[in-house]
């Protein structure tokens, strides 16, 4: 039994300027360091789905135990990244009975964040896990495979917040309280900078 992953990364960080994909965090980059969180945790397979700076991205994360998708709608929004995704799952030979959704400016996510998720989920007969943080219940999150047609339906803007808000009876929670702090403009980039 298997549950995939699913890191968007296809975004044009319009309100950061440059690709924050590539942002130096740590040792690496805000999506090197998502990878390494992913390649560390129970998901496989480890889906990374790119848009808007594909090439100048992929030089970067040339590991040959993820799969790199493209997404060539990535203007459309988040939910065209997320049926790329999912497409892309479909095509492994062993179908994942679950996946993880997360995104590559959440700099706080972790390993154990991830396997919290996957233990949960097959411990409860819920078939969402989301992270709670600030009230919200938002991504990571886990789905089971019976909601993958819900997750293809979503249009724009719209991802995963919107199925764990229209399903609140089928979801559970795990705590994740630093994932409140996601990285969009220079300012919150800074600040977390004054972290590390």
């Amino acid at each position: 039994m298997t549950v995939g992953i699913i890191i968007l990364a296809a975004g044009a960080s319009t309100r950061m300027g440059t690709p924050k994909q590539l942002l130096p965090y740590g040792k690496s980059t805000l999506l090197s360091h998502t990878i390494e969180v992913a390649l560390a945790s129970g998901c496989h397979p480890i889906i990374v789905v790119l848009g808007a700076y594909a090439t100048q991205i992929r030089s970067h994360i040339n590991q040959l135990t993820i799969r790199i998708v493209e997404n060539p709608q990535w203007s459309e929004g988040m939910s065209s990244s997320i049926r790329v995704g999912i497409q892309a799952l479909d095509t492994v030979t062993e179908k994942p009975e679950a996946v993880v959704l997360c995104l590559c400016d959440q700099p706080f996510i972790s390993t154990q964040v991830i396997n919290q998720l996957i233990e949960v989920y097959f411990q409860k007969s819920k078939q969402i896990i989301a992270s709670e943080y600030a009230g919200i219940l938002g991504v990571p999150a886990l789905f089971d495979r019976s909601f993958f047609p819900n997750l293809m339906k979503l249009k724009g803007a719209e991802g995963a917040k919107k199925i764990i808000q229209n399903h609140s009876d089928r979801v559970l929670s795990v705590p994740f309280a630093e994932g409140i702090v996601d990285i969009d403009t220079p300012e919150e980039y800074q600040q977390l900078q004054s972290l590390i």
